[in-house]
């Protein structure tokens, strides 16, 4: 299953990519989420891996290529699913960024979680716009 979610920030790119990179944000953008710990590899660079956690589950995170403040794409694993994320960041003007996250689940486990995504795709994209918008609120506040 894939989607796209679009959102126009208004920040600079630079202060966007600086939110997005910083684990606050997650805090302020992801309910439930905890903390980040680094796993292994260089911080930010192709390879790296961390646990994303959060209150009833945690997530690895895998780096596939960062290109910041161009773009940022990844992997992450749950015992229930798999999925790749490429956000990009394109200046629309100084003072407005549009944000795109591409996700391409690629495994579901369990039976619940493929009728799912069969049934109702409609809700892990809703989650996602949930997100980006909570991001956009943190950004333009601060």
């Amino acid at each position: 299953m894939k989607f796209v979610c679009n959102i126009n920030i208004n920040k600079s790119i630079n202060e966007v990519v600086a939110h997005f990179e910083d684990p606050e944000s997650l805090k302020q953008s992801q309910k439930d989420f905890i903390r980040m710990e680094h796993l292994i590899g260089n911080k930010g660079e192709t390879g790296a891996k961390t646990k994303l956690v959060y209150k009833k589950f945690d997530l690895i995170e895998t780096i596939i290529q960062n290109t910041l403040p161009d773009a940022f794409y990844a992997k992450y694993e749950h015992k229930s699913m798999t999925n790749t994320m490429r956000t990009s960041f394109i200046v629309l003007n100084e003072n407005k960024t549009k944000l795109t996250t591409e996700i391409h689940y690629t495994q579901f486990k369990g039976l619940f979680l493929k009728l799912i995504s069969k049934l109702f795709p409609s809700l892990f994209k809703k989650q996602v716009d949930k997100w980006l918008e909570r991001f956009k609120i943190y950004c333009e506040k601060q």
